[in-house]
């Protein structure tokens, strides 16, 4: 029989895309629990079967209707979260919502009802390495978060890892690397400058660019985080990272050369406060006991489809992107 997950977050970036992946690789029926903030989007579920994917506009803090759904599926996959550096410097509230009591209340619920659960975390909860550095985050790194996001981000992962020890929950984590590909949200580094391009503005680049992120395709990271449904050790974290470490200076440029533009037609803006200097994971662990490996080992192979899907899918980006540069534009970025 086809088993009944529900996927909190899934009309956000990621979430959405698992639930393609889904669609595409399983027989698995969905459904999906999205509030509908301004990050998530009825369009990034068009075109899926509706025999096979509900939706239910809702809170995950609504215990009620949490309740509800997960007493109806077999495994529970928690997408759902405030993400964005920024606006959690100007309003860390809805972190604190979201990310805290969104995952104590989804926690009660599996606990209740004895069902599996994974959760979706980053691996901003490590804080950052120098750019020197040879490290790279394993599972055993210290969590040192420095904003309030990461930081509730970080906060729900100990909520989950108690819940597992202290209740018996039946839960996975998994901490992954920088997303990039179809239906992110255009607020987000490589969709904003992508777009910019697109609709005749120059890309900004905040400071140096410098800055290091570990970049991995939406569609590895979901078979990653089915694979850890499937056959992932109850109360274990997993890293998910496809060696892709970039700094934003050189994604930009590639972005533009990609499009046919000079690779110095760009701004530097000033530096958002406490931006941290570099994200790297390894992902060892995940490779060696799953026999997980990423299908977009190249970076640029994968930057260019996500260039061609913004630019085959202006109607779905387009709505978001008058309203998004003029809140960047207001804070000076």
């Amino acid at each position: 029989m086809a088993r009944k997950m529900l996927v909190t977050g899934g009309a956000g970036f990621i979430g959405s895309n698992f639930v393609h992946y889904l669609m595409a690789n399983t027989d698995d029926v969905v459904t999906v629990l999205d509030k509908f903030t301004y990050a998530g989007n009825e369009a990034s579920l068009e075109g899926l079967p509706k025999n096979r994917v509900t939706v239910v506009r809702g809170d995950i803090c609504d215990a009620p209707l949490v309740d509800q759904l997960v007493a109806d599926a077999d495994i529970v996959v928690h997408y759902a979260a405030e993400s964005h550096n920024d606006n959690s410097l100007h309003d860390p509230r809805p972190f604190l919502d979201t990310n805290i009591i969104g995952t104590y209340t989804l926690l009660e619920a599996v606990r209740r009802h004895e069902k599996r659960f994974h959760h979706i975390s980053t691996d901003e909860v490590y804080g950052d390495l120098e750019l020197d550095d040879p490290n790279r985050f394993t599972e055993f790194t210290a969590y040192a978060p420095s904003s309030p996001y990461s930081s509730t981000k970080a906060g729900s992962d100990m909520l989950v890892r108690a819940w597992v020890r202290s209740f018996g929950v039946q839960a996975t984590l998994s901490n992954c690397s920088n997303n990039y590909g179809p239906r992110q949200h255009v607020e987000k580094f490589i969709p904003r400058q992508i777009t910019n391009i697109l609709v005749g503005d120059r890309p900004r680049l905040y400071g140096e660019g410098l800055n290091v992120r570990d970049w991995i395709h939406a569609d590895d990271h979901s078979s990653a985080v089915l694979r850890i449904v499937e056959a992932g050790r109850i109360g274990e974290t997993y890293l998910i990272g496809a060696d892709g470490e970039k700094n934003n200076k050189a994604v930009l440029e590639m972005i533009l050369t990609r499009m046919g533009q000079p690779a110095d037609a760009y701004d530097h803006v000033i530096d958002r406060p406490g931006h941290d200097l570099r994200y790297a994971i390894d992902p060892s662990k995940l490779r060696d006991e799953l026999g997980w490996r990423p299908a977009f080992s190249d970076f640029e192979a994968g930057l260019q489809a996500t260039i061609d899907w913004y630019r085959d899918n202006e109607q779905w980006w387009r709505p978001q992107k008058a309203a998004t540069e003029a809140k960047y534009k207001q804070q000076g970025q």
